[in-house]
């Protein structure tokens, strides 16, 4: 058994009197003295770049932006591409996964839900279902036992795709829910979109439904980080797609980014609690496709700073240093097989401004 490293809470910053939160947009920073930028952004940028298609990175330090650039184009079925720009929405992937896990501590702290408590899984409750064990913390945690397979290329095999794409797309909860246990709850790690769905689904029916759970979305979260260009997306049944589907600018991902760097304050205002964030800095699994560390519905690095991430289907990225007061948000293609090159380029950024800490 491989040894979690430990986790690192606290060290959040505050807000700075200067820097006001990015409503409108963010202030344009300095990169401090003795970082240089250019060439990882190079490395990003460059044709045919061993780390793939960057479509847009930026880097925000001390709640302004010290570097941004946006590459190329979107592709179209019906007309021309549409080249990318500050404004332009990309897609999240499983970063929206760590936007659930916000929403999740949300009505955890109103009483709306209960982490240790047996889910409320409509699929579980007949007598006897072993599946009625699983709860909140275990799906929050990927440890549910549910029989999932998270494939990306092996279409036949893949539950995934199945969910998203295929007959489990008009009702993506009821998909995952209805898997048989593989492992006893609790016991066994096994990253799942569908767990996360069934999460969605979860905070959708003790909210109201559809259109209680989107006005839950603007409300407390993504208009209280002035997230104007965030579109999350539900299915048929009404579910939030928090497994992979919202639709966003780099600068708002970078928004959601700021949040969890400064320990869930925005603004002024708490939007979720600082253990919460702790929660997300904690590693409780490793993932034996990558080795990387996982929380619950967030990526741990391991450092000694308690860094910790947002990931995405190919090299999606909220990267959020606490001590360092940075993110590092990262939007593009890159191959299953090359992402460890964006893990790479992420410690390089993280250790450039690190450097700072002892000038």
């Amino acid at each position: 058994m491989v040894a979690l490293p430990l986790a690192i809470h606290g060290g959040y910053p505050t807000e700075h009197a200067e820097t006001p939160w990015p409503r409108e947009h963010f202030e344009q920073g300095l990169t401090p003295p003795g970082v240089d930028l250019e060439p990882l952004f190079e490395e990003l940028f460059v044709e045919q770049s061993p780390l793939g298609t960057t479509h847009a990175a930026l880097i925000v330090h001390q709640g302004k932006i010290v570097a941004e650039r946006y590459n190329g184009a979107l592709g179209s079925f019906v007309g021309e591409p549409t080249p990318v720009e500050p404004a332009t929405p990309l897609l999240s992937w499983s970063m929206a996964k760590t936007m659930i896990g916000v929403v999740v501590g949300m009505l955890v702290t109103d009483g709306l839900l209960d982490l240790d408590a047996p889910a409320a899984v409509p699929e579980w409750s007949s007598p006897g279902d072993p599946r009625g064990a699983i709860t909140l913390r275990n799906l929050m945690e990927m440890r549910d036992g549910l029989d999932f397979a998270e494939e990306y290329s092996d279409t036949e095999a893949s539950d995934v795709i199945e969910m998203l794409y295929g007959s489990g797309q008009g009702d993506m909860a009821h998909f995952a829910a209805d898997r048989e246990l593989a492992a006893t709850p609790g016991t066994r790690y096994n990253y799942s979109s569908g767990t996360t769905n069934i999460i969605s689904r979860l905070c959708g029916d003790v909210l109201g439904g559809q259109d209680a759970m989107a006005e839950f979305l603007t409300t407390r979260l993504f208009g209280p980080l002035s997230m104007r260009h965030t579109t999350p997306s539900f299915d048929d049944a009404g579910t939030f797609v928090a497994s992979s589907f919202v639709h966003a600018t780099a600068q708002d991902f970078a928004r959601f980014g700021l949040l969890l760097c400064r320990g869930g304050v925005a603004d002024g205002a708490r939007l979720v609690p600082e253990s919460w964030v702790d929660m997300f800095r904690t590693p409780v699994s490793i993932d034996d496709d990558d080795r990387f560390y996982y929380s619950a519905q967030c990526w741990v690095v391991g450092d000694d700073l308690g860094t910790f991430w947002a990931s995405g289907f190919e090299g999606q990225m909220i990267s959020v240093c606490p001590p360092l007061d940075l993110v590092v948000v990262r939007l593009g293609q890159t191959t299953d097989s090359e992402t460890y090159r964006l893990k790479e380029w992420r410690n390089r950024v993280t250790e450039a401004f690190r450097a700072t800490l002892s000038g």
